[in-house]
């Protein structure tokens, strides 16, 4: 396996992925993370990830996994003043999900634009927690638990694999592991959650989906979106309309390890029917197996 990069090649990959995106980007919008966050990195997963279409033109994230023997990130944000502390029960629940739940790694989404966005924890591959438990966890949207008869009925209740707290959004990603669910339920679950009909080549890529993951806020009982993701060496799979940005990203994007270029593909799905595509790129693949989950279940979220 090649050498871990360096913090200068993981900046120099951060500015030439960035460039292929026309994204701006400079020390000063990168350097806090690597401060904060870059005694881990060569040890890391490293992915960059990108959404299509033009309200999400302008942003490149950044994400890495981090092992789950430091604190936790958002605590790590905290302290490097990348986010704001507060009182919502978004800044509580990372701690009563590692107070109860055995963890694998964590991990960050950091906008190169937008900044810290996100943290990420996952759940030991054979040890995911039961979802009513889950649901159950004083700081989490209440709609979650509203929602575990659904989800359990479709095969769902052992499947949950990581989470991502989105602090700005006020959001939580349920992360479902999805390569064994039935097609139809994974098309039920849409109906159950009042979406439409996908097409047929989303319904195909829907098929295919190894993960897919709700998107829920403390003020709703309903979920903002749900996304599916496909692991491939084959971006051009994704079901989305022709983009220069997307073409541009598979073709050039840098990575640091021998062999095909891994990338996660996701369709986003909405209940209005809209739909958006995103793409993420593996940079640096980890060397310690406490990141087994992180590589197993990363799937890009750029929103």
């Amino acid at each position: 396996m090649p050498e871990p990069a360096g913090l200068d090649e993981v900046y120099s990959a951060v500015e030439e992925t960035a460039r292929l995106l026309d994204v701006p980007c400079s020390p000063d919008q990168v350097s806090p993370v690597l401060k904060a966050f870059g005694d881990e990195l060569p040890d890391s997963h490293i992915v960059f990830s990108m959404a299509a279409g033009e309200r999400h033109r302008g942003e490149l994230d950044f994400d890495f996994s981090l092992s789950p023997r430091g604190a936790d990130p958002y605590a790590t944000a905290l302290k490097h003043g990348l986010v704001e502390d507060t009182d919502h029960p978004v800044g509580s629940l990372l701690a009563e999900v590692q107070a109860r739940c055995a963890i694998a790694s964590y991990g960050v989404e950091y906008g190169i634009v937008g900044g810290f966005k996100k943290s990420y924890a996952f759940f030991p591959l054979d040890d995911f927690p039961p979802l009513a438990k889950f649901a159950g966890i004083p700081s989490m949207p209440p709609c979650l638990a509203e929602h575990v008869d659904t989800l359990t009925s479709l095969g769902l209740d052992d499947k949950v694999s990581a989470i991502g707290v989105s602090y700005r959004k006020h959001t939580l990603n349920v992360y479902l592991a999805a390569a064994e669910v039935e097609t139809q339920n994974k098309l039920a679950l849409l109906r159950a959650f009042g979406f439409p009909e996908p097409d047929a080549r989303v319904a195909e890529f829907i098929e295919r989906s190894f993960s897919l993951y709700p998107t829920f806020n403390w003020d709703s009982s309903a979920a903002e979106r749900i996304c599916f993701s496909v692991k491939t060496q084959n971006p051009g799979e994704l079901p989305a309309p022709h983009d220069p940005e997307i073409e541009r990203f598979a073709r050039d994007v840098p990575h640091v390890y021998s062999g095909g270029r891994d990338f996660v593909s996701a369709v986003a799905l909405t209940p209005s029917g809209e739909a958006y595509y995103k793409l993420a790129a593996y940079y640096q693949k980890a060397r310690e197996s406490s990141n087994a989950a992180f590589a197993a279940e990363r799937d890009d979220d750029a929103s």
